[in-house]
């Protein structure tokens, strides 16, 4: 970890977990430097070793504020993260066990996009939610409330996975046993809610005469206004469904992983333990170096000491299932994952499909993806090395668990 501070340029430091400055991107050093000069920002800004260039505030950030949020600094997928299980079942039964589809990883993928809709996709029909039905939606700000989503968008969404960098994967960990890890946040829902709030606050800072320039991206909104309190309770709101959009999935995946190892494997106890759920986009008040404080974590984890976290790599690569250590200087933060080196455009650019689909068949990977043309936009080498990235963030987690892609759906 190094420091960034200049007091002629900036109000705080800026603490990065890079081995060098040189590593630092001149987008996402320009985003940061905009983050230490905001008149509230507290203590410092902390950069995780995945960072980099975002909207307005970089990915791999962390942000602690007093008396306001920032929709951006939580970005447009409120809620997206990741939830995980482990098995008791040896994922060697994925390559060798045949089925009238192929191989066992082979019928699972096509399960699994056969019943979980991917990318634009939802629900044909609304899904059964309890939660939902309970939820006081009604009670949420409600101004302008026409751009707001509806209740009933969130019921054909849940149980759905995004596109992009959103996935599901089967994986092996060191051990041989079989691992199921899903990517995915509040979908459309939550985009509807990031960018009403974001424009409300730029129509609001307006009016205030904020001192922080337009060009940072980074509209902000009192704790104590209507807006504010109105943001924190339709992000509350994207947050939870994001948190059941990834159960439901993951109940789904292990409704079809069970079923396919009974039915071609012989396997009649299979068992999902350890599981793992948690957001890398939100923000939440919580208190640091003795004081209440919002922290926004824009593409971070939360690592507080002893807790349980995920820390995916690309398409093709290692994930990582960890322990926080609490390590103060990062606000109890760590990565989201591994961390774009290049855009997904340039991706395509660089890896042909061809290409992509040979190194998973060298790795005896399945991949399972509606367009092929996009394959190469999350292929791992347009992503930094996540055991760079894990080396560099010695401090902030403990490594517990090390799984290596078996089959994988995107969105």
């Amino acid at each position: 970890m190094f420091v960034l501070y200049n007091q002629t340029e900036q109000r705080v430091p800026i603490k990065v977990w890079l081995p060098g400055r040189d590593l630092l991107e001149e987008e996402c050093l320009r985003q940061a430097l905009n983050l230490s000069n905001l008149p509230f920002a507290f203590k410092h800004i902390a950069l995780m070793p995945d960072t980099h260039a975002g909207f307005g505030m970089p990915i791999g950030g962390v942000l602690a504020t007093e008396d306001v949020i920032i929709p951006n600094a939580v970005g447009v997928d409120i809620g997206c993260g990741m939830v995980f299980a482990h098995t008791n079942v040896p994922a060697r039964l994925l390559r060798e066990v045949s089925t009238p589809g192929g191989t066992l990883a082979h019928y699972l993928v096509g399960q699994i996009m056969r019943e979980v809709p991917q990318g634009f996709d939802h629900h044909k029909v609304p899904q059964k939610s309890q939660w939902l039905d309970d939820y006081p939606v009604e009670k949420l700000y409600r101004y302008g409330a026409e751009k707001l989503p509806k209740k009933a968008e969130a019921y054909v969404q849940l149980g759905t996975l995004g596109g992009g960098n959103h996935f599901i994967e089967l994986q092996e960990d060191e051990e041989g046993l079989l691992g199921l890890m899903v990517h995915t946040g509040s979908r459309n829902f939550g985009y509807k809610v990031a960018n009403y709030f974001n424009q409300l606050a730029k129509q609001l800072n307006k009016r205030m005469g904020s001192q922080v320039p337009s060009h940072f991206d980074l509209a902000y909104l009192p704790i104590d206004s209507q807006e504010g309190k109105g943001y924190i309770g339709w992000m509350t709101f994207a947050l939870e469904f994001a948190r059941q959009n990834r159960q439901r999935i993951m109940q789904r995946v292990q409704g079809i992983v069970a079923d396919g190892l009974r039915r071609y494997a012989g396997v009649q106890d299979v068992r999902f333990l350890n599981e793992v759920n948690a957001h890398h986009n939100y923000a939440a008040l919580e208190t640091h170096f003795g004081r209440r404080v919002w922290v926004h974590r824009k593409g971070a984890i939360s690592a507080k000491a002893g807790e349980p976290g995920i820390i995916p790599g690309a398409m093709g690569s290692y994930s990582f299932i960890v322990e926080g250590l609490g390590n103060p200087e990062s606000f109890h933060s760590a990565s989201h994952g591994a961390g774009r080196v290049m855009g997904r455009k340039e991706a395509v650019r660089q890896f042909s499909v061809e290409e992509v689909l040979a190194d998973f068949a060298r790795k005896d990977m399945v991949l399972g993806k509606r367009r092929r043309g996009d394959t190469a936009e999350e292929y791992y080498k347009a992503y930094k090395n996540i055991e760079d990235v894990m080396k560099d963030q010695r401090d902030l987690v403990k490594p517990i668990l090390k799984l290596r892609t078996v089959a994988v759906v995107k969105g």
